[in-house]
């Protein structure tokens, strides 16, 4: 398992000295446990500490930069860890899973531990290969507090919004906290699908027109591409200075700061937000439709496992998986991480008031799942979100960036 280190070219040194220290071997006892929740590694890292105590094992969290990229090189050189965190939404995964990378789960009984039918919702060929313990969601926090100061308003409807954002403007203040970098472009992953869902009308008429059209499809000149380019244009010169190359943590720090009254992100930002100790009361609202009750989100499974067909300790693994459903050890994870969960003994257990606007739509119509679930790969587009924004709002960079994104899929 450590020899993938050296295939890893592409990371900096920085980032292999990282992976080399984490790395775990599978041997009798030990477990590598792959996380992509970097915001909920010590949490997590507290909760293995617990299991290793209870089994007498050796599990250990791994959790490196670029966990998606690490991630698939190493299933790519058949070097996979024993858990895998994986989005088992995405086309990677459904992939793997029809590869029989993964342990079937079907008939393990902790699947009957959450909600009925939660798991078989990312059933491969009828057969469940991952335990999806949590689910996300994407909208937008705001300063409570400055909003209550200055008679804000949160927005019911997209031109609320525009509106709200103007009167920020107008009151000496900047409307959004904003992670504009390539790097951090997947912060506005939700913001971009959710528009493309607001104009286009329901999750399958974005996916028809972005991913199932001719090559070369997606047009500056379309309505829909427009009424998209219309809603994306409320960051362009809305954010904080230097925005454009601001990371996931810059944009944190200024909202947290103050400086951006409004920061669009998943709900799964809340616990670093906290750990920051704002000075204000922290809100949400969720994505706003074109009238009053046609609000959205988007999301899908977030901390959820995978055990690895590869693994010496399949048996050790899934007894790991067996702990996570228990309820003293999970809501130990979802009060500090409170996104709802699937596990049938929390659902009458919500930890944070903050959140309940936007994450009380999941598991309604107002929730659908990531519009990659339906691609090849999802980065194209991230980098075309911020790459519109950072032009200053040129369609003809939308256009591109997206053809670009999405051709490849249509060969």
């Amino acid at each position: 398992m450590k020899k993938f280190i050296t295939s890893l070219v592409a990371l900096s040194a920085v980032s292999l000295a990282f992976v080399g220290s984490t790395n775990v071997s599978a041997q009798d006892g030990n477990l590598e446990i792959f996380n992509q929740k970097i915001e909920m590694q010590a949490t997590l890292q507290e909760i293995v500490a617990d299991f290793n105590e209870e089994f007498g094992a050796n599990a250990e969290v791994v959790t490196v930069p670029d966990a998606g990229t690490v991630l698939r090189t190493r299933m790519a050189n058949n070097e996979a860890p024993d858990v895998i965190n994986v989005y088992p939404q995405n086309a990677d995964f459904k992939q793997w899973a029809a590869d029989n990378r993964f342990v079937d789960l079907t008939d393990q009984d902790f699947l009957n531990n959450l909600v009925e039918g939660t798991a078989e919702t990312y059933a491969i060929n009828d057969r469940i290969y991952n335990l999806p313990l949590t689910t996300n969601s994407w909208g937008f926090f705001y300063n409570v507090d400055l909003f209550n100061e200055l008679g804000l308003e949160v927005p019911a409807t997209w031109s609320d919004f525009e509106a709200l954002v103007n009167q920020i403007k107008e009151s000496d203040h900047i409307p959004f906290a904003g992670a504009f970098s390539t790097q951090d472009s997947w912060t506005l992953n939700g913001y971009h699908q959710l528009a493309w869902v607001n104009a286009a009308g329901s999750p399958e008429a974005a996916n028809d027109y972005l991913r199932f059209s001719e090559v070369g499809a997606i047009s500056a000149e379309d309505e829909v591409t427009q009424k998209v380019a219309e809603q994306l244009s409320l960051l362009v010169d809305n954010a904080q200075p230097n925005a454009n190359g601001a990371s996931y943590a810059d944009s944190i720090a200024s909202f947290v700061n103050g400086q951006g009254l409004i920061l669009p992100n998943g709900m799964w930002a809340l616990p670093v937000i906290m750990q920051q100790q704002p000075s204000f009361e922290v809100g949400t609202f969720p994505y706003p439709g074109q009238e009053a009750g046609q609000e959205l989100t988007v999301g899908a499974a977030d901390l959820a496992f995978s055990v690895s067909e590869e693994s010496d300790n399949k048996e050790l693994a899934l007894q790991f998986l067996e702990y996570m459903t228990r309820e003293d050890v999970l809501v130990r994870y979802y009060d500090i991480d409170g996104m709802p969960t699937t596990l049938t003994a929390l659902q009458d257990h919500f930890p944070f008031e903050q959140t309940r606007a936007v994450s009380e739509l999941v598991n309604t119509d107002k929730h659908f799942i990531w519009l990659q679930s339906e691609w090849n790969s999802e980065e194209g587009f991230w980098h075309a979100t911020v790459d519109y924004i950072n032009s200053g709002g040129d369609i003809n960079v939308l256009e591109t960036g997206l053809n670009n994104h999405f051709d490849p899929m249509k060969n």
